[in-house]
């Protein structure tokens, strides 16, 4: 396979950082240059080849929205952000996808499984130093284990969370952001301000629930082209 050039633009050292170590996992993808601004980027792209851009949107100057808008033959680009509430902003400019910060390998990995059935290419197997199916959760006084598989959906309930799984509930006193970023990439989509479910047990949706098995979740307003968007990918 040929090397796909990569662009990485990212006003954060550790995220370039990052990007760059999940990169040397795939000997088919190689760092063309990175980037601290649009400015550097733009100038990369009048003078090199790339074919995938990693770009952040919060950035000083211009941001990575507005400059992918004023790119005339842009790469194919995956955003990469902390700040969830931008992915709206981007679905009109065909990205191959929008990942969230902590970018976890796993997560990493779909994102270019995405972008090489996208060109055509077939899609690859995950390594298998792939991320565990399970985490463990702070509940009272001492971690517990959760298999992935096993976890329905996840409810916020002022300064705790719930996760309900197949055999039982396990109350934490945890964010739902940060359970939500712990869970970027394994299959997790948060649907609502207070819900994040588990892809794999979704048994039906409509306009404003997901249903898991007689569990019926709502769908945040805010949250809806997000939602239609990954389920119209599964």
């Amino acid at each position: 396979m040929k090397k796909i050039r990569c662009l990485l633009v990212d006003d954060e050292p550790l995220a370039i950082n990052l990007l760059e170590k999940h990169i040397a996992q795939l000997d088919f993808l190689e760092v063309a240059a990175t980037c601290p601004n649009v400015a550097k980027a733009f100038d990369v792209l009048r003078r090199q080849d790339v074919d995938l851009l990693f770009l952040d949107i919060q950035m000083p100057g211009i941001n990575g929205i507005d400059f992918l808008k004023t790119v005339s033959n842009a790469p194919k680009t995956i955003i990469t952000t902390a700040y969830r509430e931008f992915a709206l902003d981007g679905y009109d400019l065909d990205l191959v996808d929008y990942l969230l910060k902590p970018i976890t390998f796993d997560r990493f990995f779909k994102a270019v499984d995405r972008y090489l059935h996208n060109a055509g290419q077939s899609g690859l197997p995950m390594p298998a130093n792939s991320e565990p199916g399970f985490i463990f959760i702070k509940s009272r006084y001492k971690q517990v284990k959760v298999d992935l598989n096993e976890v329905l959906y996840i409810e916020s309930i002022k300064d705790y969370i719930k996760l309900w799984t197949i055999k039982n509930e396990i109350v934490a006193k945890y964010r739902i952001s940060d359970i939500e970023a712990d869970l970027s990439g394994k299959g997790f989509l948060r649907i609502h301000r207070s819900f994040i479910v588990n892809l794999r047990n979704i048994t039906a949706f409509n306009t404003n629930t997901i249903e898991i098995g007689k569990s019926e979740i709502p769908i945040g307003e805010s949250y809806k082209s997000a939602v239609f968007k990954m389920l119209g990918n599964l």
